[in-house]
């Protein structure tokens, strides 16, 4: 299975894989994008795409093992795991969005030392990543538009009715709550008893 902690910049995404990683392992593997690839010279969308298909292919490699994937420290949309071209070799995807409030992701941001000026366009994805929680059919160019020539994005719409995710709310949540939250989350979806998404074979 693969695990996805996603979420907008400021949410606590790489707070919670460091702290997750030793009580998940061995039988979790915790990464983010660069562990699976160098750094590139641009970080875009269609390297986002490609790197996040190679999260995909390792969390296939690990099944046979009884092993898992957890994704999670950078902002990968649900949509673009589902998308991947080899999403379809994955036992399911288990998908925890970490949100905020407008207020407190700014003064999360504000206070690492991020670009004033970049702050619309963090809440602005905020905003778009709780709207495809419940939909993902919502406004999917915001991912698509050039994208990576090979995603499966007609997957959407296949999995639309059955498109599940876990929501943390992290506005109030010391960073050790936020972990510990998740942790139960993996827990419970290894256990079959938290909401996956099934990707249909070709």
């Amino acid at each position: 299975m693969l695990l996805l902690v996603t979420g907008a910049s400021g949410v606590g995404k790489s707070t919670v894989r460091a702290l997750a990683a030793p009580e998940l392992s061995p039988e979790v593997e915790c990464v983010e994008l660069l562990d699976l690839t160098p750094p590139p010279a641009a970080v875009t969308r269609v390297w986002r795409q490609q790197t996040a298909e190679l999260a995909v292919r390792r969390a296939v490699e690990l099944q046979p093992l009884g092993r898992h994937l957890l994704l999670a420290g950078d902002p990968v949309p649900a949509a673009e795991v589902v998308a991947a071209p080899s999403a379809s070799g994955l036992e399911a995807i288990a998908v925890c969005l970490l949100d905020a409030s407008p207020d407190a992701q700014a003064d999360r941001l504000t206070a690492r030392g991020d670009p004033g000026a970049l702050l619309p366009h963090h809440q602005a994805f905020a905003q778009w990543m709780r709207r495809q929680a419940s939909d993902p059919l919502y406004m999917t160019h915001v991912v698509s538009d050039r994208g990576w020539g090979k995603m499966r994005w007609e997957r959407l719409e296949e999995l639309a009715p059955a498109w599940r995710m876990h929501l943390v709310d992290t506005t109030h949540l010391t960073r050790r709550e936020v972990a510990d939250a998740v942790i139960t989350w993996c827990r419970d979806a290894l256990a079959g008893e938290a909401p996956v998404i099934r990707v249909p074979g070709v």
